[in-house]
């Protein structure tokens, strides 16, 4: 008995932690720390906070500091009074609390005129790209809630200063906004990196040809709105949702077996560096990073928060540069020739089927369109050369019937859909 009287006194006396750093999350009985936003459980709220007005710290949570729900949210209050946030984004309920677990960046600014050591290396590293960067970064800073609906692709040499670009601007929104993963990581169940306002995917190369398709498709949904709002899912956590404001750079070595871009997307400015680390000294990077230890990061806070954005549009699709068309070329496998090899000799029809495709090609293409492994690239293949697949909405696979086989349909992308419905349905004839 006297040890736990001991026990209260300290408990009381230290001050560290008390009721009002936490909220009852109702979902699931837990409990929002508030300076760290971490959930703690009904046993430890108990065990560090003593009982309040005859009740059990949990069950006095419960009563006076609940929520219905929490999410992550730039630009909105701690505590969003009288909305909840379903899949399609914000709803009105009287009475109601959501708990916003952002966190807004707390670094001091500067002087924007004395940003010339970082702007100078983002110019000397990227000199064609710079512009684009520094209008990219400074949406993230000033806009957070807002999605840009495009990745950054820096790209270059390892030793470049990728990374050390980036630093002060990870300061500048707050260290806890910055999120960094690799690509196995971004293709996992877990997703609690969506609660970034700048997501870095780290070193992305070559994953092999599925999934560097995979990655592809994968990366949408994290790259451009719709959806406005995201399912999180975090390990021993109930999922919940947030919004889709999340701006994604991905930063590589590899151009030419790195990340795989389609000739008409819309969702990737890709800057590359053709210096080398020959080209920078250690003195350069220790001058560089003493600078932003004593105060440079504040500038360079400063130099985006003031940079004028009335001429930067975050929704419309980014300028295709010269890098850009690179990828996209080293993109392209050697069956895309053959493909279109065939397809000319087959006069570009509205609606083709594979058995189609290879009667008209040559021995060794016919013989990689028979393998079975490679029916799940097929369709890329023929996507990229401007051909859909077309649903059977009669059927119950949405397989066509053809000479008494079941087979898939692929028709011309240009056309609209009843007209590409009436090609296959005359090639079926």
């Amino acid at each position: 008995m006297k040890h736990e009287i001991i026990e209260l006194a300290l408990r009381t006396a230290d001050g560290a932690i008390s009721l009002q750093d936490f909220y009852a999350y109702m979902p699931t009985h837990s409990f929002i720390y508030v300076p760290s936003r971490e959930m703690w459980s009904a046993t430890s709220i108990d065990a560090r906070i003593p009982p309040k007005d005859g009740q059990k710290a949990c069950k006095w949570l419960a009563s006076n500091r609940p929520v219905e729900q929490m999410t992550w949210a730039p630009g909105e209050p701690m505590l969003i009074e009288n909305r909840l946030i379903s899949e399609g984004g914000w709803i009105d309920h009287q009475g109601v609390r959501c708990f916003n677990l952002y966190r807004p960046p707390t670094l001091g600014q500067g002087d924007a005129s004395l940003a010339l050591p970082w702007t100078d290396h983002v110019r000397r590293v990227y000199p064609e790209d710079a512009e684009h960067i520094f209008s990219w970064l400074a949406q993230r800073l000033q806009r957070p809630k807002e999605k840009i609906n495009h990745a950054l692709v820096l790209g270059g040499s390892q030793g470049v200063g990728k990374d050390t670009l980036l630093e002060p601007v990870k300061r500048a929104i707050g260290p806890w906004n910055f999120t960094e993963v690799g690509p196995q990581q971004l293709l996992g169940r877990f997703n609690g990196f969506v609660k970034s306002v700048i997501l870095r995917v780290s070193e992305a190369r070559d994953l092999g040809d599925i999934d560097r398709y995979a990655f592809y498709d994968h990366m949408k949904v994290y790259t451009a709105s719709p959806p406005d709002v995201l399912r999180v899912d975090e390990k021993h956590l109930r999922e919940y949702s947030v919004l889709n404001c999340v701006g994604v750079v991905i930063t590589t070595n590899h151009k030419s077996d790195g990340i795989y871009l389609p000739a008409d997307d819309r969702r990737h400015y890709v800057a590359w560096s053709s210096l080398t680390k020959d080209d920078f000294s250690p003195e350069y990077w220790n001058s560089l990073y003493h600078w932003y230890n004593d105060g440079g990061d504040r500038h360079v806070a400063a130099f985006l928060t003031q940079r004028d954005l009335s001429a930067f549009n975050p929704k419309a699709p980014p300028p295709k540069t010269s890098a850009f068309l690179e990828i996209v070329n080293a993109s392209r496998a050697p069956e895309d020739a053959e493909l279109a090899d065939v397809l000319d000799r087959l006069g570009w029809p509205n609606a083709v089927t594979l058995a189609r495709l290879q009667a008209s090609a040559d021995d060794a293409f016919a013989e990689w369109l028979k393998e079975r492994k490679n029916r799940r690239i097929i369709p890329r293949r023929l996507e990229d050369a401007g051909y859909l697949s077309i649903h059977n909405p009669d059927a119950q696979g949405g397989l066509w019937n053809i000479n008494n086989r079941r087979q898939a349909v692929y028709g011309r992308r240009e056309l609209s859909e009843r007209d590409r419905l009436l090609a296959v349905r005359e090639l079926v004839r």
